[in-house]
């Protein structure tokens, strides 16, 4: 039996909540659970330096904990000055994840990044921003579309994410914090709507999974992306 009592199949609640930010060009607060992470899209009329004049667009990241996201105080990363390198890998994956599914050439010379505040961890930040963000940035898109500032290709496909593991020596789907610290294998597929494969993170936390082990992994990844694509449809 899993510590929430869910069925080995079977995803937290998921909700997503557009519009959150009343000054952002996009927003959606994402809830797996009790993960809550509030993702702003926000429009730059610039590119980095190293693409301009190329006539494409950039699609960028960042992400942050809350001091009190977890249950004993975490020190802000700016007063330490430097991230860490978990905050780094996460935003890197969040920004390649949303760039999978854009047309940098139909978005046109403008950069929009997008910030993932996680407000509440219990795992699975990192899932519930992708997820989130790719709300948050859908929501810019139309945002500039209504002002004629592009056309209606930019965006090509939904793009989610959830993690899954094996814990108990049970393949389990979108894993908990006490699921999570304790798994013998913990994973996150980022996948579009249709889909297709964007990244797989897997590790061994202490028994190598097999082959076998690893696909069921995958079939449980594919049925809750297939449901978090279901309520982004839904949401917008």
């Amino acid at each position: 039996m899993r510590p929430s009592k869910r069925e080995p199949d079977e995803m937290r609640a998921v909700t997503l909540e557009r519009g959150y930010s009343r000054h952002a060009e996009g927003s959606c607060l994402v809830r797996f659970g009790n993960t809550h992470v509030l993702c702003t899209a926000s429009l730059e009329e610039k590119v980095p330096p190293w693409l301009r004049g190329g006539g494409k667009g950039w699609v960028t990241a960042e992400y942050g904990m809350l001091p009190r996201a977890t249950n004993e105080r975490t020190r802000r990363e700016a007063a330490a000055g430097k991230q860490s390198g978990r905050t780094l890998e996460i935003q890197r994956l969040i920004g390649r994840s949303l760039r999978a599914v854009i047309d940098p050439v139909a978005l046109g010379e403008r950069q929009i990044t997008i910030d993932c505040d996680v407000i509440q961890a219990d795992g699975g930040t990192r899932t519930a921003a992708i997820t989130g963000g790719w709300v948050a940035l859908n929501d810019c898109i139309n945002w500039m579309k209504a002002r004629s500032m592009i056309g209606d290709k930019v965006i090509k496909d939904h793009i989610a994410a959830v993690s899954c593991g094996i814990y108990k020596q049970t393949p389990v789907l979108d894993l908990d914090y006490a699921e999570d610290s304790t798994a013998e294998t913990d994973a996150n597929f980022v996948m579009t709507g249709s889909g297709g494969i964007v990244e797989i993170q897997g590790t061994a936390e202490g028994t190598p999974f097999s082959e076998d082990e690893f696909t069921a992994l995958l079939g449980l990844a594919r049925k809750g992306i297939g449901h978090l694509v279901d309520l982004q449809k839904l949401s917008g």
